[in-house]
């Protein structure tokens, strides 16, 4: 090995070490490009009724800030109430398994199940310290400690300052590029920009959908006790693919066990029925303009993310990942593996149409990407 080539793979591997012992704020970092994202779409939308932009931007930041107001005063005190509620049904909800389990076995012949054999009140006993020890854990989490509080900080400040003036920041970056391929990175993170904006339209769309028929299905037709904590609940982990669903039907199901015993199995066909929707309907109208990701690769990237990262990498597992799809498209498949030549000649591969220049990102409405 050539020292260049040693020196290189001793810088990459340093690289690596510190991109890995700072990780927590690249994700912070990728937080703020998320949420300023966001937001640049509410000021783009201002801006076309001939708003300027720095006033388009102040506007988009009070609105929000307002709704945010606006919601937290009017849903997350009930919000709180019910799943505080909730907490307390939950051993009810034990005792009442354990009635009908007793009645279930009572109905089979004794050569086929001994009742005996099991211990409800000891499989209750056990359950019930870790329902309680995760309910425990999540407010610790979620609590106002001073770290939790230092990050969402350093979060807002970093959101602010890239919707402040995000044409400095994309040429930072795009300088760390040589000097031939820059132009091609400015195209790349045009994509990036529209992707990300077309995911975060179609996930902000989805989560108010799933929250309202989760609420109105439970409220209205199946009558379950707290139906606003389900839905909210339901509509927030709308965020997690994959994860987020399944976890979601848990709570109403444990709700309904207090109600009949038919109610539970109706919750499930229910949060079904909505997910097939969200599947089948929403997902494919409102996400047209989203890159499209394989479901594996989706349950892949939230696994490994929540792995190395912890709950903040799950939550950023698919703008990641779509940023990242983008990356690999453009620069790997199109610039590497279709240019790739052999005994000179090209090797007869499909290669995919790039967007025409024409349908670039207006210059003039700046985003945090750019």
């Amino acid at each position: 090995m050539k020292l260049g080539d040693l020196l290189g793979l001793i810088a990459l591997i340093l690289s690596l070490i510190i991109i890995w012992e700072i990780r927590q704020i690249l994700l912070m970092t990728i937080a703020a490009i998320v949420i300023a994202t966001s937001l640049n779409l509410f000021a783009r939308w201002l801006q076309r009724f001939g708003m300027r932009r720095p006033i388009a931007v102040v506007c988009a930041v009070s609105a929000t800030i307002s709704v945010l107001t606006i919601f937290f005063w009017l849903i997350v005190p009930p919000f709180v109430d019910q799943f505080e509620q909730f907490t307390q049904l939950f051993p009810k909800t034990l005792a009442q398994l354990d009635v009908w389990i007793v009645r279930l076995i009572a109905r089979f012949p004794i050569q086929f199940f001994d009742p005996s054999t099991l211990d409800l009140n000891a499989l209750i006993d056990r359950l019930q310290p870790i329902f309680n020890n995760f309910i425990e854990t999540s407010f610790n989490v979620f609590s106002g400690t001073l770290g939790v509080a230092l990050n969402i900080i350093i979060v807002i400040v970093l959101t602010l300052m890239f919707l402040a003036n995000p044409r400095s920041y994309r040429n930072a970056f795009i300088l760390l590029f040589p000097a031939f391929y820059r132009r091609r990175i400015d195209d790349v993170l045009d994509r990036c920009e529209e992707s990300l904006s077309g995911w975060l339209v179609g996930i902000l769309f989805n989560m108010v959908a799933i929250a309202m028929m989760s609420w109105l299905s439970l409220w209205l037709v199946l009558k379950i006790p707290l139906a606003l904590a389900h839905g909210i609940f339901a509509g927030l982990l709308t965020f997690i693919p994959n994860i987020g669903p399944a976890l979601s039907v848990i709570p109403p199901m444990a709700t309904a066990v207090l109600e009949n015993p038919w109610k539970p199995i109706a919750v499930l066909i229910l949060y079904i029925i909505i997910q097939q929707i969200e599947g089948n309907i929403l997902t494919p109208y409102v996400m047209a303009r989203q890159v499209s990701l394989l479901p594996a690769v989706t349950l892949i990237s939230q696994i490994v993310f929540a792995t190395f990262f912890g709950f903040l990498g799950l939550l950023l597992a698919l703008p990641i990942t779509v940023i990242g799809q983008v990356f690999l498209q453009e620069l790997i498949i199109k610039d590497i593996l279709d240019s790739w030549q052999q005994g000179g000649e090209p090797l007869p591969i499909h290669r995919s149409t790039s967007q025409p220049s024409s349908e670039k990102v207006d210059r003039s409405q700046e985003s945090p990407l750019e």
